[in-house]
């Protein structure tokens, strides 16, 4: 049996994190086998990439590099890591997936969202999310937890005008799809936890 496949989108301090952690707690609770990854990263030349893509002194780094990058990255974890497990009929959880890309590097770099899908094309296959969960906040909300966070990287860096076109391509890019639930980032983490285990209970029904 596949396995179901969530992904979880939204700008930088959206709380992610957090509620991926939150809802694998809630999987392991009710007996459901499920691995968690992110993007960039999740293996090991994953994690190097990651390293590479996010280091702040690596201000050079063109925008089509960065989408190379990133693209690659993602090739690497569906092979090694989500392909594997969905074929072995697990839940995976991603920290975001290609309309990351489409947005960051589509929208936000200007390189075009059609360029960016073609470009991930080959990686993916016939694997899409089957349920996405977009966590919305406004860019100055995102970047000013981040700060208090830690230390920013080079994508989170970047100017505020670069943050609110990412923020406008999500709601763009992910705006009327069926799998996609939009989510209010700016509801409280016990909130939005209670509003994503509701909405899986709908789409799994061994969780109801």
């Amino acid at each position: 049996m596949k396995g179901i496949f969530i992904v979880m989108e939204g700008p930088d301090g959206s709380g992610k994190s957090t509620q991926i952690a939150l809802l694998k707690q809630y999987l392991d609770e009710v007996g459901c086998e499920c691995l968690i990854t992110r993007e960039p990263g999740g293996t090991a030349i994953g994690e190097a990439v990651r390293n590479i893509i996010l280091n702040p002194d690596h201000e050079e780094m063109s925008d089509v590099t960065e989408m190379l990058l990133y693209a690659a990255s993602r090739a690497q974890l569906m092979s090694e890591v989500i392909i594997p497990a969905l074929e072995a009929g697990k839940i995976v959880i991603s920290d975001r997936f290609v309309d990351s890309s489409i947005v960051y590097q589509g929208i936000a770099r200007g390189l075009g969202t059609d360029t960016v899908a073609a470009v991930n094309r080959p990686g993916i296959g016939q694997y899409e999310p089957d349920c996405i969960f977009f966590i919305d906040i406004s860019e100055e909300e995102g970047i000013r937890r981040k700060k208090l966070q830690n230390k920013l990287d080079r994508m989170e860096q970047e100017s505020i005008d670069f943050h609110s076109m990412v923020s406008r391509g999500y709601r763009e890019v992910l705006s009327g799809r069926e799998e996609v639930i939009h989510i209010d980032g700016s509801a409280s983490v016990e909130h939005i936890q209670n509003q994503i285990r509701e909405e899986l209970k709908k789409r799994i029904g061994k969780l109801s």
